[in-house]
């Protein structure tokens, strides 16, 4: 008798094709992995490159300055980091509760038909572009916040210095704040109802028949299950606050002051980027813009960091995916 051989010639090519897309899907995976590398690589040295005279002009002294004269060639960008980091933090304050409560309504509470219309809604929002959001904020928002809402925030609450006299003119660090928050909801609204919805059914009706009422499962299973996720698209919602130019460059009114009130015009390090560049008179001032941009990325960068240690830090299924 013949001896039937254990591998035929057909099952020999499949498994050769088997290996050889194996290869070829780790190849072109680790590419685009180095390729992002690459990519960020490049675009943090020529900015850096470029902010170099004026980074050797002024140091690191040019994080803390405050003045920004192009006549004089004196440059600082205190203004602007104090710009972004009051806009972007009042934004999330406001954005967050409400995306989270969007999220849970999206995924425990709306009825099923009303589900995909007011998610699509949301999700919408995200996709408007941001100078019609500049636009719109210019001529709605606006002068709806300083005719009504700055007023009353001052009459009810000027005894806290963020709520200083309004300006009237409806542009200003609120306004810019305001549309931040717009911007952001969308984000983290969708992120969240994502995380919601992944949290297994058997918890949650575990937790309704052990008596629990609904606030109580929220609070108790799903909020601990989720948190590092909510964390991570809070994160998410700040790195677009912080890195948006367009639509804040619209409302923000433009200025230097660092102050405690949050109705005067200001700038962040997005908006005065995106507004002086072009018009910039000479080399140092461009540089010194650059230098701006150097500060934004690291910023950036920082924020990632933290995101990445959050997660880290709260993640409940850490431990099973090491």
């Amino acid at each position: 008798m013949s001896a039937v051989p254990t591998t035929s010639p057909l099952q020999a090519r499949r498994r050769l094709r088997g290996r050889l897309g194996d290869l070829s899907l780790h190849g072109l995976t680790l590419a685009a992995a180095l390729a992002c590398l690459v990519l960020v690589g490049a675009i943090a040295w020529k900015i850096v490159a470029l902010a170099g005279p004026s980074f050797d002009r002024f140091g690191l002294g040019f994080v803390t300055a405050r003045a920004w004269d192009p006549v004089k060639h004196v440059f600082g960008a205190l203004p602007f980091i104090y710009g972004t980091a009051v806009s972007s933090l009042v934004a999330l304050v406001i954005a967050t509760p409400l995306a989270i409560a969007i999220g849970l309504y999206l995924s425990e509470l709306a009825p099923r038909g009303v589900r995909g219309i007011v998610g699509s809604l949301v999700e919408l929002l995200a996709a408007i572009p941001s100078v019609v959001l500049g636009l719109w904020g210019i001529l709605v928002l606006g002068p709806f916040l300083a005719h009504h809402v700055e007023p009353w925030l001052h009459s009810t609450l000027g005894f806290i210095p963020l709520f200083g006299d309004p300006q009237q003119t409806g542009q200003g660090l609120f306004t810019a704040a305001v549309i931040l928050t717009i911007m952001i909801v969308p984000i983290v609204a969708s992120i969240s109802r994502e995380l919601f919805l992944g949290v297994p059914s058997d918890l949650e009706e575990g937790a309704l028949a052990l008596g629990a009422t609904r606030w109580e499962m929220v609070r108790g299973v799903i909020l601990p299950a989720t948190r590092s996720g909510i964390a991570a698209a809070v994160i998410l919602g700040l790195g677009r606050a912080v890195g948006e130019a367009i639509a804040v460059t619209q409302v923000i009114g433009g200025g230097t002051r660092i102050g405690w009130s949050l109705f005067p015009p200001a700038d962040t390090l997005a908006s005065k980027i995106a507004s002086s560049y072009q018009g910039a008179g000479s080399g140092i001032e461009t540089s010194s813009l650059l230098y701006l941009a150097a500060i934004l990325l690291v910023l950036g960068l920082i924020a990632n960091l933290i995101a990445q240690v959050i997660v880290r830090r709260f993640d409940p299924l850490r431990g099973t995916r090491e």
